[in-house]
This record gives C-alpha cells, structure tokens and sequence, in this order.
C-alpha cells in the first residue's frame, strides 16, 4: 500500500516556489478558518449554558418563592374564589426582575450574607438570602457561646449575617457559618460600643478565680474581680446565671481579647442616688454622724442613708487646729450642722453647731431672767422687803 504523503512533503516535491508560496498561503487561511469556527462555536455552546442556568435559576426562584408562600403545599379549591381569566394580568419578565437579579448575583466562598430565618430544627437554620438558592446554617456554626440553644435563641423572622463556607452543600443549599460573620462582624460593633460607653445586659455564663465570663455579640468577654461590683469580690462564685450590666472597657482584636466592666454602671447610679438624697438636706439641720476617715484638711463623716460630708478642720473648734489627732478618731460619733448643700457636696461644722447651741442658750438665759427678774425693776418690788 502507498504511504500517504503529509502536507508538508507535497510541498517540498514542488519545484515551483510559486506555488508551494501559494499552498503554504492556502494552509494559514484553512487554519485561520478552523479557529475562528472553533471560537464561534465555543461562545454559542457558553451562550446555550449561560440561557440554560437563567432558566434554571429562575425555575428554582419561582419554586423557593412558592415555597415561602405555602410552606404546607396545600392545594386551593375554592372556585368562587377564582378571578376571572379574562382579568388576569399578563406576566411579562419585568414581572421577574428581581428574581432574575438574584439568579444572576455572584456568590463566593467568605461572603458574608444577610438572610432572614424561614426554618430552623436541632441540626440547623435555614436562611432567606433573596437568591435563588437558600441558606443553610448547621446547628453548630451558630454561635461560640456554650450555652446558646438553637431552639430557644431562634426564631423564624429572625435576621441574621452569616459568612459562606460553601457554595453548595449537595443539597442545593449555600453553605454558612454565623459564627465566622460573627468573629468578622462583631470586633467592629464592640469597639463602637465601647467608644459609646453602651450598657450591655447580659448573663454570666462561668466564674474564674479572677472574675467572670460573659458572651457580648458571640464573643467571650472577661470581667475581672475589680470590676464585678463597687468594692473588689473575694469570690465570684456567687455572680455566676446572674444578668448584670456592663461596658466594654478594653477591645483587642488581634489578641482575641475583650475586658468588661460593671463597676462604672454602679458608680454613675450611686452618685445618681446620692445626689438625690443629698437634695433633700436641709441647710441648717443638726445631724449625728460617724466620722470614716480623717484627712490632713479635715474629716469625712457619715450621716446616714449612704451620704458622707467633709468636715473642715477649720470647722471642728473655735480653736485653731494644726491637725485633728488626738482631736477626733474614725468611728467616733458626733453632732454637726449642715451648713452648705451645693452640687452634690455636702458641708458640715462642729463649730458652727457649738455657735449656735451658745447662741440658743443665751437667748434662754435672757428669757428666763425676763421672766424672772424684771419682778424687781417695779417700784413696788423695791420698797417690797424694806422694813420701817
């Protein structure tokens, strides 16, 4: 048999350069040709696939929105209820717009999405993304909070931000992780809570040896023992399932670390509740008091329901003092006049008190000789013991 010669060697057998010029030309044309065939073809075969996945998306639109609309696939009967054929409107694409947009949105793997609850059981949620596929949050990406229940914290409705893990989950669902969208998320609302000193209710979950764990958006804050109440707590033991209020005093992302605090939120109410009272003193008053603490200036004394007043060292005596040892000690109770009430401060004088009971009892001693002694300025009264 004869051995087929190639393209090539028919070529080389040419003696005519013009030709072989010419078939060498003819060969780029031909290859030219196919390319172009072969570009076209490719572009209608993307062109078909491209309409194809429309109406498959738009299918599935069409069946996760009836879905939405009856949950039950109940069956409606009711043939009086039936509007006239002839009133029907005419659908046109325009009618599917948004539908169609959704169909065309690209989705990728560490998108964060916002989507509302439309189901939720123990093995997870499922979320309305407004596409034509669903959302499906397992149970155990929900939350890092080990007391969160899917159940109980879950509600259909709800709307939450969750980030995509996978595109399709073998079931036709997108796959998504609330708690990564959370650790995204929620280092930046933290540090806006912090920077509006916002106050947070919520539940101690654990104590430590050094205070205590609660869960502020998915993420494990700490409030140490010097935070827990006014005073420093020996032992949080007592605090833990108790629902306090707090405020994020120390936000670090990069260390995972989140500080909180409930001892500010306690002070801002004291004062609040001490200002209060105070308003009710009456400048001029006489209360007892014992005295907390001495200072170079004076000393602060307790006068009941939670109010201290300074006592000024220059109003302890008439004398004055260079120092109040030996003069006064903590603990001891004493009397004092109210003298001043101004912006929440309290001023208090023992000498002031001493003035005034000085006073008091020079206008008794006034009273009681006018009473008594003016019996003998008469005429009567002088020449009443006289003996003639």
């Amino acid at each position: 048999m004869e051995e087929k010669k190639t393209f090539e060697e028919i070529l080389e057998e040419m003696k005519d350069a013009g030709v072989k010029e010419s078939f060498a030309d003819g060969k780029r044309d031909l290859e030219e040709i196919v390319a172009e065939a072969e570009e076209r073809e490719a572009a209608e075969k993307a062109a078909a696939e491209a309409k194809t996945a429309a109406e498959e998306a738009a299918k599935k639109a069409a069946e996760l929105k009836e879905r939405q609309e009856n949950p039950h696939g109940l069956i409606r009967t009711n043939v009086s209820a039936m509007p006239d054929p002839d009133t029907i409107p005419t659908e046109t694409m325009a009618d599917y717009g948004d539908v169609l947009e959704a169909s065309f949105k690209q989705i990728h793997v560490g998108d964060v999405l916002e989507g509302t609850v439309i189901s939720v059981d123990e093995t997870g949620v499922l979320l309305d993304l407004d596409y034509y596929a669903p959302g499906k949050v397992p149970a155990d990406e929900m939350s890092a909070d080990p007391h969160f229940s899917i159940m109980e914290d879950v509600q259909i409705g709800d709307r939450f931000s969750a980030t995509v893990t996978k595109r399709d989950d073998g079931a036709g669902n997108i796959l998504l992780s609330r708690k990564q969208a959370d650790d995204t998320l929620s280092w930046d609302k933290l540090k806006k809570l912090m920077n509006e000193k916002t106050v947070i209710t919520g539940k101690i979950t654990e104590t430590v040896k050094a205070g205590a764990i609660m869960y502020v958006e998915g993420i494990r804050g700490f409030i140490p023992c010097s935070k827990l109440a006014l005073d420093y707590v020996e032992d949080p033991a007592p605090f833990l399932n108790r629902i306090i209020e707090v405020q994020v005093i120390n936000v670090e992302e990069n260390a995972g670390k989140l500080v909180l605090s409930a001892k500010e939120i306690l002070q801002g109410k004291a004062i609040e509740e001490r200002n209060k009272k105070v308003s009710l003193l009456t400048v001029g008053n006489i209360v007892e008091g014992t005295v907390e603490s001495i200072r170079d200036y004076g000393a602060f004394v307790n006068i009941g329901d939670g109010v201290s007043g300074l006592l000024h060292i220059s109003q302890v005596s008439e004398r004055r003092l260079k120092s109040l040892k030996g003069v006064l000690k903590e603990g001891q109770t004493v009397k004092v006049l109210i003298t001043k009430v101004d912006n929440g401060k309290v001023s208090l004088s023992m000498k002031a008190l001493e003035d005034a009971l000085n006073t008091e009892k020079s206008e008794e001693d006034v009273e009681e000789y006018n009473d008594h002694g003016s019996a003998g300025t008469s005429l009567g009264d002088l020449f009443k013991n006289l003996k003639f």
